[in-house]
């Protein structure tokens, strides 16, 4: 493969070429940095440079794997196999297996991953005797992560009065005890956590010149790849090494910096020539992945930082089409639009499933698009987490309904009996199992009578008591079962149980995902109460949503091959590329995300995603947004993000919400043989929008059929007639066929656009009259 240059385009070629000294490359995005990295390392050997010599940092071991194979079709498997190639923690734990003995750590050090990480600090906590509420493991975890990765040991903390006293007004004054304890019971076992991976080699380096002579001397050529996404720890080891020889290239694009939640700093992309005031710089801003209006559009957006290096992206690429912007009525409105684009799309233009993505900012919005896809069939995926309904968090909440249900639900019971913690240990749940198979009863029907049981349990009083509340708990459920809706039963068990105290007050960010996911399968629960309350012969009882969702549950395990739409976050969506990309949830507070609107810095992380988002779009993109979305079990009020105000209108397809078609007897749509639709979309910028006003709080135009009378009750029947349009919060848009029933027990048979016939209640049917 000696004609690889011949495969570049001009600025690739003169950044493979520049060897010698620093060097950086800002990649936009699809411009083709992994090629370019992989050609100049193989450019690297192939002009006499020793594989030895060379280190190349990536952020994940996929991409350092492919990049070995195609530098091997270049130079040799040989040659290839002799980099120091890899993760960050990856190459660093391979330096402290040879040098972490001179700071007391064998050589042969354990690794803790989260989970041993938590265990240890669960120990600590009960070790010094603080209360669990309140220094909670995950948290603690999260808050000494942050110092390690800023090189903020224990002795450093202890000489800050400032992050002292932020733990005190957080009611965390022990924290540095803790922070001490924890590193303190680490090194007692030989082991390490992730961060100290990085905070270990940056302790190396600085301690010891000898060692760090070493490695410089070693690594005379350095490559860092995703550069923007480098944290404090990585930036310092990197520009460590490289100090000696300089020559160094980093690669990365500060319009993909989205990774600050776990410590990533824009400024080390951004201060790159300050530090290196000789450095060579090339901009790769020929796009080869997407269409012009696609580039253009994500162009438009990213425009609007202030913190960022000068480039142009562009693309020899068709024009494409425009980008359409749907407005949904409602976030199943929404999900439905996206699920019969996609069959549209797989039955028109032939593509498969494997060719779609569906991202979103939050892993709550995957419910509604779940069930959509299942109403159409569309096998899909969720990428980087399991199924909505396969989560810890709701599988919890659905054991307590669950054993409802069913009292001799043994798994449920289980699940749930010391979750959230009420001090049954696994000691007297073995007893329990014993004594209930001996005797042949359920777990349940001996708790249920432990005044004749109990004392044969071999268990103290004090447990006895645990386990008569914990039953007491359940027994007061099902009496709110009789006299409640699914939605208020599942809000109150989340609250009595403790299940919602205890996500509400882990405040990582895995844990306030925990929390909207939580809120949307509540959501979820009043959507079903209310769908079969308006459907003549539904089933609105909780037995009816548990089999619906164990049903939903049992699809998602089917079609294991590849050929599935993807459902991912923006953050896990980066690096990848799709034909058709969806991204959903384009409105204020949650695309830009509420948390993030404090201040410019946050908002500019924000428009970065959103730049992501696009830019995964090879053929066609489209965006969506809702005016109304389902939180807490009440419908609010949603503004369209203001980053569809910064898209210039000739990139996008405004797609409103159309008129009703009308029906015709065969129910068929006449333009498909040849006449001109009876329907159209309009195709412009909604009111939503007025230029230069991004505050939206004046609703008077935000949804154009509010002035669509809400017919429910005696009048709706009254006032509706055979051949009126409608349109329904759930079914979406459609036309009455039929009308029936006593005044006070009215239906309306209606045929909606996309779920096809229904039999409404009127009196508890939300209709608006579109005519």
């Amino acid at each position: 493969m000696a004609n690889y240059l011949d495969e570049l385009n001009e600025v690739q070629k003169l950044a493979v070429q520049a060897t010698q000294g620093p060097v950086m490359v800002i990649a936009g995005a699809g411009s083709g940095k992994t090629r370019v990295l992989t050609y100049r390392i193989a450019h690297l050997i192939n002009n006499g440079v020793d594989a030895f010599n060379i280190l190349a940092l990536t952020f994940t071991n996929k991409a350092a794997r492919e990049m070995k194979e195609r530098i091997a079709k270049v130079v040799g498997e040989s040659e290839a196999k002799s980099i120091w190639m890899g993760t960050f923690h990856s190459v660093f734990a391979r330096i402290l297996r040879v040098e972490a003995p001179r700071l007391g750590y064998p050589s042969n050090f354990t690794i803790y991953d989260q989970q041993d990480a938590l265990s240890v600090m669960r120990k600590v906590i009960k070790d010094l005797q603080l209360d669990i509420d309140v220094y909670k493991p995950k948290t603690l975890l999260h808050r000494i992560s942050q110092f390690k990765n800023n090189l903020i040991t224990v002795r450093a903390y202890y000489n800050n009065p400032e992050l002292m006293d932020a733990d005190a007004a957080a009611l965390k004054p022990k924290t540095g005890e803790v922070y001490q304890a924890y590193v303190e019971r680490c090194f007692k076992s030989g082991a390490m956590d992730f961060d100290d991976l990085l905070l270990r080699t940056n302790e190396i380096l600085t301690r010891f010149p000898e060692v760090l002579a070493k490695y410089q001397e070693r690594f005379k050529y350095i490559l860092v790849d995703e550069y923007q996404d480098t944290n404090h720890s990585q930036y310092l080891i990197v520009k460590a090494l490289a100090s000696r020889y300089e020559n160094i290239c980093v690669v990365g694009d500060d319009a993909q910096s989205i990774y600050a939640f776990r410590g990533a700093n824009i400024r080390n992309i951004l201060n790159f020539k300050k530090d290196y005031n000789d450095a060579q710089s090339f901009a790769l801003e020929q796009n080869y992945r997407s269409t012009q209006n696609i580039v253009n559009a994500a162009n438009n957006i990213i425009k609007n930082n202030r913190d960022q290096l000068e480039k142009n992206v562009w693309t020899a690429n068709q024009e494409g089409n425009k980008i359409p912007v749907y407005r949904a009525l409602t976030d199943a409105d929404e999900a439905r639009f996206i699920t019969s684009k996609i069959f549209e799309l797989k039955m028109n233009e032939n593509f498969q499933e494997e060719d779609f993505a569906i991202l979103y900012r939050t892993n709550a919005q995957s419910r509604a698009l779940e069930e959509a896809l299942r109403k159409k069939n569309i096998p899909y995926r969720i990428y980087g987490g399991i199924s909505f309904f396969q989560r810890k968090e709701i599988k919890d909440l659905v054991s307590y309904l669950r054993l409802l249900v069913n009292k001799k639900d043994e798994e449920a019971l289980l699940r749930i009996i010391n979750y959230p913690k009420r001090g049954i240990g696994d000691s007297t749940i073995q007893k329990l199992l014993v004594y209930a198979d001996e005797h042949h009863l359920s777990l349940f029907e001996v708790m249920e009578n432990l005044n004749q049981h109990g004392p044969r349990l071999g268990v103290s009083s004090g447990v006895i008591k645990k386990l008569h509340d914990f039953t007491t708990m359940i027994q007061s459920f099902g009496v709110l079962l009789k006299n409640n809706n699914i939605y208020d039963l599942g809000l109150q068990i989340a609250k009595q149980s403790g299940l919602l105290n205890t996500l509400r007050e882990d405040e990582t960010p895995e844990g306030i995902t925990r929390m909207e996911n939580l809120q949307e399968l509540l959501n979820s629960m009043q959507g079903y109460a209310e769908e079969q309350e308006q459907l003549e012969g539904g089933d609105p009882s909780l037995q009816g949503f548990l089999e619906n969702i164990a049903l939903a549950t049992d699809a998602d395990n089917e079609n294991e091959d590849s050929n599935k739409v993807a459902l991912m976050t923006v953050h896990l969506a980066k690096g990848l590329e799709f034909p058709v990309v969806f991204v959903a949830g384009l409105e204020e507070n949650l695309f830009p995300s509420q948390m993030n609107l404090n201040t410019r810095q946050e908002l500019e992380e924000e428009r970065r995603l959103f730049y992501v988002a696009l830019t995964r779009a090879e053929q066609q993109a489209f965006l969506t947004y809702s005016v109304s979305r389902a939180r807490w079990g009440k419908i609010i009020d949603a503004e369209p993000s203001r980053f569809l105000e910064e898209i210039d209108d000739k990139f996008l397809d405004w797609v409103n919400p159309a008129p009703i078609s009308t029906f015709n007897n065969s129910g068929l749509d006449e333009s498909i043989f040849g006449g001109q639709p009876i329907s159209h979309f309009e195709r412009k910028r909604p009111k939503d929008f007025q230029k230069k006003k991004l505050n939206l709080s004046s609703k008077k135009d935000l949804k154009p059929l509010e002035k669509a009378k809400i017919q429910q009750g005696v009048s709706a029947h009254q006032e509706l007639k055979v051949g009126q349009k409608v349109i329904h919060d759930r079914f979406g848009r459609g036309e009455v066929k039929a009308l029936s029933g006593e005044p006070s027990n009215e239906k309306a048979t209606i045929l909606f656009e996309t779920s096809g016939e229904k039999n409404l209640l009127l009196k508890f049917a939300k209709l608006r009259i579109l005519n």
